[in-house]
C-alpha cells in the first residue's frame, strides 16, 4: 500500500485523540457560547458560537438572549398542543431560509434528518445543519477483521479522492451517521452493504456491539461547515470478525479500495496520521479492547481511555 510520507507528520496516539477531541476542557471556554434550548426542556441541547447567532436568519419561532447566560430558545407556537411538530417546523423553517440565502454552506446539502438526543419528545434536524446548533451528533463505526495463521488483520478502506471531506484518508471499515429513523445497528447493517458489499444477513448474524465513544470536536474551515463550531459526538462502535474468504469491496463512490492490513501496519499508518480524525480514535479504541494497546506498551494509556469517553455537557437520554 503506497503512502505519501512527504505530506504526513508523525504523531503520538494521544495527539491523534486530541485532534479528534479538540474542544478545550476548561469550563470558561463555553462562557462565550449560546446554549440551545427546546420547548418544555430545562436542560440545554447544544452550543452555538456567536458568529452563527449573529448571521442566522432567525424567525419568530426563536428567542435570543444575549445577556449572560447566553441562550437561544425555540418557542412553542402550538402552545402545548403539538410541541414536537412545532419544534420540528421551527428548525426546518430556519434551515430553509439559510439555504435560500446560501448561508453556512447548506444550499446544496441533502435533507436527511438526525434525531436530537436526550429529548422527551421526537425532535429532528437536517443533518448538515446540526453542527450550527452544536447538538450531539450520532454515528456508527464498524471494524472488520480476520484472524489468520499469521495473526489478526484488519480491513481498512481508503476514501475516494473526490469526496468533500477527508479525501484519500484511511477510514473505519464501515461508518455512517445515524438518521432519525434508524438505530445504530441498522445503520451499520445498511452501511456495510452500501460501502463494503457485505451481505446484510452476514453482518446481522456476526456483528458485535463494542461500546460508545464520546468526544467534542471544534470544526475548522474546509470540513464542509463554518469554522469554529462546537460538535459533540456519540459514536457507537461495532466489531465484525470475517472469514478469510470474505472480502469487502467498494459498492459506492465513497471508498476507493480496501486493504487487508496487519496490526503493525495499521499502527504505523495511525502514527503517520493517515486516518480520518474520528476513525483514528475508533481504531485506537479497537486496539485497546483487543489488547494491542495496553498500560505495558503505551505511556498515555490512562489518558487515551479517558479521552475516548468524554462526559458530554448535554442529556444523551430522555429524562422522563
Amino acid at each position: 500500500m503506497a503512502t505519501n510520507d512527504a505530506t504526513v507528520e508523525d504523531a503520538t496516539l494521544l495527539q491523534l485523540i486530541t485532534l479528534n477531541d479538540s474542544c478545550p476542557y476548561d469550563p470558561s471556554f463555553f462562557d462565550s457560547l449560546y446554549k440551545f434550548y427546546l420547548p418544555n426542556n430545562d436542560c440545554p441541547h447544544g452550543f452555538l458560537v456567536p458568529d452563527v447567532v449573529e448571521k442566522m436568519p432567525w424567525t419568530s419561532d426563536f428567542k435570543i438572549i444575549h445577556d449572560l447566560p447566553k441562550r437561544v430558545e425555540i418557542l412553542d407556537s402550538s402552545n402545548g398542543q403539538d410541541t414536537p411538530a412545532a419544534t420540528n417546523a421551527a428548525l426546518a423553517k430556519v434551515v430553509k431560509v439559510c439555504q435560500e440565502k446560501d448561508l453556512f454552506n447548506l444550499n446544496r446539502e441533502e435533507y436527511e434528518e438526525f434525531a436530537i438526543v436526550g429529548v422527551k419528545y421526537p425532535v429532528r434536524i437536517f443533518r448538515y445543519a446540526a453542527p450550527l446548533f452544536g447538538i450531539v451528533s450520532q454515528g456508527a463505526h464498524l471494524t472488520a477483521y480476520t484472524n489468520t495463521s499469521t495473526g489478526m488483520k484488519i480491513w481498512v478502506p481508503r476514501l475516494s479522492p473526490t469526496i468533500s471531506t477527508f479525501p484519500n484518508k484511511l477510514d473505519s471499515t464501515v461508518a455512517g451517521g445515524i438518521s432519525a429513523q434508524d438505530t445504530p445497528l441498522e445503520t451499520i447493517i445498511r452501511e456495510a452493504n452500501e460501502e463494503a458489499s457485505l451481505p446484510s444477513n452476514l453482518t446481522r448474524q456476526h456483528v458485535r456491539p463494542a461500546g460508545v465513544l464520546t468526544y467534542i470536536s471544534i470544526l475548522e474551515q474546509g470540513q464542509g461547515e463554518v469554522g469554529g463550531l462546537v460538535k459533540p459526538d456519540m459514536v457507537h462502535v461495532y466489531d465484525l470478525e470475517l472469514a478469510e474468504n470474505v472480502i469487502p469491496k467498494p459498492h459506492d463512490d465513497e471508498v476507493k479500495e480496501f486493504y487487508l492490513m496487519t496490526v503493525d501496519g495499521v499502527k504505523a499508518a495511525l502514527l503517520r496520521n493517515e486516518f480520518k480524525t474520528n476513525s483514528a480514535a475508533v481504531m485506537i479504541d479497537f486496539f485497546i479492547r483487543h489488547g494491542v494497546i495496553s498500560a505495558d506498551n503505551e505511556i498515555d494509556y490512562p489518558e487515551l481511555n479517558m479521552r475516548l469517553h468524554r462526559r458530554l455537557p448535554f442529556a444523551t437520554a430522555p429524562r422522563l
